[in-house]
């Protein structure tokens, strides 16, 4: 059975000890990775560190190309890297267009996409202010080696979100994948080593307390997290000890209301996909929605009829649309989260409830009704197929119910009045509210939360000023 190597200064670093890699969809083990000691995370840190200078001394137009070539190796190994993605993490194959099912194949396309666009992004000088007596201009400076810890959700496609910004702002990159989703993670960061300079990518594998060891290095500059918002509360203790810069994207329950004037066929796809992208394990995922009572049971309906239809089972195999729960730790979280909702007076399990015996972490997709603020599935975020969908009385309502939980990553209004979502969407406390979509992210658009989902935005030109510090350079022009 292989076991996959860490890359560490251009080469591949093997380790004494490692850990399995597992199919989700059958429990087989795929492979085995290399489980990084204390010594090598301090070792990968002192090879990024020893190669930040030259990558940053690069003009900028050489890193853009450079990055350019990374995406075409992406593209050129898409395929490879895709089955990688639905082996580890068990989201179906799918495909990237219209009418496809947004799978592992749309996650590879998209860290092609996400490696183009910073690469492609100008940068100049920016004058701040002159007049006759002086000239102010901002340029923007590497921080120096950023630590880069990814999830197992969207193993690649986040990983590609932390290291491509920081890469092209001059900074060099240690990269620690989840415990769960190594594999495809490693594989194609090997691909992205041919083309750069030895030390500028670096990865360390392992469980958590691999991570741990990493952002508490003496030679990390700043530290870049997606996960857990009880892990990023532990990340930010340890960066504030050295003062360092952090980028947090954490987690989320986003609320999605539905206006009492919209058109439940109409809006039912765009939710349905909403919640359950990725069986529900997306960070900015529908997780909590609000209908009114008018249109209560439509709505139920047909997500209802949407749910029961949809093919779930082995990624691997063709007309699949839903995939398994990615590990066990996560199915037995929904689990109880559902079981508890059973016990709740009122609730009525629509569909799904019920976890498919046999092989693999699979759970139906589930429709809760019948829940309100409070009960444990609503208040929680289950980061998995289980839907609670909660009555209103009036918009006023939604809105309160939206905004009480402290979280704040995205949320959407679902309406075809326009004018009057935006006024519900600017009353929502989210880094991202969306009208009559959900979720929808893009390279050029600033994605990040608030409150407990985190701090700091990715994509585009502020994600780019994210992975960079700011020096001013005052002229006097006596």
């Amino acid at each position: 059975m292989q076991v996959h190597a860490n890359v560490l200064n251009g080469h591949a670093e093997t380790s004494p000890t490692t850990f399995d890699s597992r199919n989700p969809a059958t429990g087989a083990v795929l492979g085995q990775v290399y489980s990084s000691t204390r010594e090598q995370v301090a070792a990968a840190v002192a090879a990024a560190r020893a190669a930040q200078p030259a990558w940053a001394a690069r003009p900028d137009s050489e890193r853009q190309a450079l990055l350019m070539k990374v995406a075409e190796v992406i593209k050129s190994n898409s395929e490879y890297l895709a089955h990688w993605v639905t082996r580890e993490q068990g989201k179906p194959l799918g495909g990237v267009g219209p009418g496809q099912v947004p799978g592992a194949r749309f996650e590879a396309w998209g860290c092609e996409v996400w490696t183009q666009v910073p690469a492609s992004l100008e940068l100049p000088v920016e004058v701040v202010f002159e007049d006759e007596t002086r000239r102010d201009e901002v340029h923007l400076k590497p921080h120096g080696v950023v630590a880069a810890i990814a999830p197992w959700n969207w193993p690649l496609l986040i990983a590609i979100w932390q290291v491509i910004p920081a890469l092209r702002m001059g900074n060099t990159v240690v990269l620690k994948p989840s415990e769960y989703t190594s594999i495809g993670t490693l594989e194609m960061v090997k691909l992205i080593a041919e083309v750069l300079p030895p030390g500028v990518i670096n990865t360390v594998s392992g469980a958590g307390e691999v991570g741990g060891w990493l952002v508490e290095q003496p030679g990390v500059d700043k530290i870049t997290f997606t996960g857990s918002t009880a892990t990023g509360k532990r990340i930010a203790a340890v960066a504030a000890q050295r003062l360092i810069s952090t980028t947090l994207e954490l987690g989320g329950n986003d609320a999605a209301i539905v206006l009492p004037d919209a058109d439940p066929a109409a809006i039912a796809m765009g939710l349905f996909w909403g919640a359950f992208l990725n069986m529900g394990q997306t960070c900015a995922a529908a997780k909590r929605l609000y209908v009114p009572d008018e249109l209560h049971d439509a709505v139920v309906a047909q997500l209802k009829s949407l749910a029961e239809a949809m093919p779930m089972g082995d990624g691997l195999e063709p007309g699949t649309a839903i995939g398994p729960i990615q590990n066990r730790m996560q199915f037995d979280k929904v689990s109880r989260l559902v079981e508890t909702a059973k016990a709740t007076a009122g609730a009525t399990i629509v569909c799904g409830g019920t976890p498919a015996t046999g092989p693999g972490n699979f759970y139906p997709l589930t429709l809760v009704t019948g829940l309100k603020d409070g009960d444990a599935l609503v208040d929680e975020e289950q980061f998995g197929p289980v839907l609670p969908i909660i009555r209103y009385r009036t918009v006023d309502e939604a809105v309160a119910s939206a905004n009480r939980l402290d979280v704040g990553l995205g949320a959407s209004v679902w309406s075809p009045d326009i004018v009057r979502a935006r006024e519900v969407a600017s009353r929502l406390e989210a880094g991202t509210v969306w009208i009559n979509q959900h979720g929808m992210v893009h390279p050029m658009v600033p994605f990040g939360g608030i409150k407990a989902s985190g701090w700091g935005a990715e994509f585009g030109h502020a994600g780019l000023k994210g992975m960079a510090r700011t020096q001013v350079i005052s002229v006097g022009k006596g």
